[in-house]
């Protein structure tokens, strides 16, 4: 296990690089977006051509990328934990750029899903790496700051995703109204439009300088000595099956256990299947939970002060589970409305990504900067500032949304959007600084990648699903899919006010938590 020297924090202010650095992270979490995003403004065209409905897309936006996103997103947060950070990031956003161009091969939802996968895997290393860079780059009093502006090109990503991808589809189908080169028709060469320049950018992030680990904070952690033996002993703890060898080796009272939950996962699955669901959407749902599971309990073994500082801190737990079903709505809203504006009030791909992907970009970016600058401001106040703009961003935005989805004016519609857009987006920096100080330095790679357990897992894995599922059950209202998850908001004002009480105490008494559980501070 690594200890840490320590020194004086290298800088009071970020420097002129660390801007650099941000600037260049910013463009990877845009495109980052954008490869994800895309899909919802050619929702119907793949619908048309595939035979699917809106469970299914719900299924492909969310589950399939996001349940793998979430799976490999834990060992790769070790991994950034203990390899070379940038080298880790140039290989991800060149896996996932090149499993987004292949999405635009896909003949049926099967080889769809297969891509989509990918891009989630590939994906997974985005995050973790950007977000202990950017904290070894900013200082604590500039780090939510740094990581909201850094979290805007979900924003930017997520709303030019909807524009060039409209743009492309239409001036495609109009080019080649009965399939172009190769076949191809306009949503297919909207992957590939959007996959191939990620492969440029993956070369500019490759000259990017790595930071000392903890420079921020003068708590200098030495090179891991073994980093891909730690990476792959994590996939032996979260990819199953082979996390019945992980659980063995931990003893047989780690095993039964092991096996216990994995049963009860299989009944509960079973048990959803026999009621008339899905089979894809909850079987992977049910591999993701039992794999989480896996990984910590593995995690309490194998590294106790990270898991005392990250599972074993109900503060942590409470960020993760109030944002997380702030993420639940946000992705929800953001898979539905493009093809609800297509639907309900007859609008082009085009028009909605002009009308709709334009403002998420600016409403987005503003939400999430301002936000983070708030949530920094606050935090110097009093301890828990940033848990606070938590709250808000999962109340705020709920009246714009119900107004949005219930409304017959088209204006109204592309009015209220970007105004929820701006409300919930303020959350977002606050919750992933809030994690981070809850860890330590070394820590914040494994901390990354569980607090977006709950922005996959749970927001992005079941809100479009459900979304779209609700939907279903009622003719394909839309309206009504939306408007049955505002029933999650108390549940994530509950949580948030948990995070509010606990958060002060838990951060200060980071450093001797881990100490107790044996760190060598």
């Amino acid at each position: 296990m690594a200890t840490h020297a320590s020194t004086a924090p290298s800088e009071t202010r970020a420097s002129a690089y660390s801007w650099y650095v941000l600037i260049v992270l910013f463009l990877v979490y845009a495109l980052n977006f954008i490869d994800r995003q895309i899909i919802t403004i050619l929702a119907d065209d793949i619908q048309k051509d595939l035979g699917l409905s809106h469970a299914d897309i719900g299924f492909l936006y969310g589950t399939a990328f996001g349940v793998f996103y979430a799976l490999f997103g834990i060992p790769l947060g070790r991994l950034a934990d203990n390899w070379h950070r940038v080298r880790l990031l140039t290989a991800g956003l060149a896996l996932w750029s090149a499993m987004t161009a292949l999405s635009g091969l896909a003949r049926n939802g099967l080889q769809l899903t297969a891509a989509r996968i990918g891009v989630g895997v590939g994906e997974a290393t985005a995050s973790p790496a950007a977000y202990s860079l950017l904290s070894d780059w900013f200082p604590k009093r500039q780090r939510a700051t740094a990581l909201a502006i850094y979290s805007a090109g979900i924003y930017f990503g997520g709303g030019f995703s909807l524009f060039l991808g409209g743009k492309i589809v239409e001036w495609w189908n109009a080019a080649y109204p009965g399939g172009g080169p190769f076949g191809l028709v306009g949503w297919q060469a909207a992957f590939m439009a959007v996959g191939l320049p990620g492969i440029v950018l993956a070369v500019i992030v490759f000259t990017l300088r790595e930071p000392q680990r903890g420079q921020s904070e003068g708590l200098i952690a030495p090179p891991h000595p073994a980093p891909f033996k730690a990476f792959f002993e994590d996939l032996l703890t979260i990819v199953p099956p082979f996390t019945l060898i992980g659980a063995a080796r931990n003893g047989v009272n780690a095993l039964i256990g092991n096996l216990a939950v994995l049963l009860l996962v299989i009944l509960a699955v079973g048990a959803l299947i026999w009621a008339g669901e899905p089979k894809p959407q909850w079987i992977a749902v049910g591999i993701g939970v039992y794999a989480v599971y896996s990984w910590a309990a593995a995690l309490r073994h194998r590294d106790r002060p990270t898991f005392a500082l990250i599972v074993g801190t109900p503060a942590f737990l409470f960020v993760v589970l109030a944002y997380g079903l702030n993420a639940f709505m946000a992705y929800a809203v953001s898979a539905v409305a493009p093809i609800y504006g297509i639907r309900t009030f007859g609008a082009t791909p085009a028009e909605i990504g002009l009308y709709v992907g334009g403002p998420a970009i600016l409403a987005g970016f503003l939400g999430v900067t301002l936000g983070g600058m708030a949530a920094d401001r606050l935090r110097q106040r009093f301890a828990s500032g940033r848990i606070a703009v938590i709250l808000f961003g999962a109340v705020a935005p709920i009246p714009p949304v119900a107004i949005a989805f219930t409304t017959g004016d088209k204006s109204i519609y592309y009015a209220m959007l970007p105004i929820a857009q701006f409300l919930a987006s303020s959350a977002l920096g606050s919750a992933a600084a809030a994690t981070q100080d809850l860890v330590l330095p070394r820590m914040r790679g494994t901390a990354t990648a569980a607090f977006f357990i709950g922005t996959t897992l749970l927001g992005l894995a079941m809100g479009p699903y459900l979304a779209g599922r609700i939907a279903d059950l009622h003719g394909g209202n839309l309206s009504t899919g939306i408007l049955w998850l505002i029933a999650t908001v108390p549940l994530a004002v509950i949580a948030g006010i948990a995070a509010y009480r606990l958060v002060p105490k838990a951060e200060a008494s980071r450093e001797e938590r881990a100490r107790q559980s044996g760190e060598p501070l």
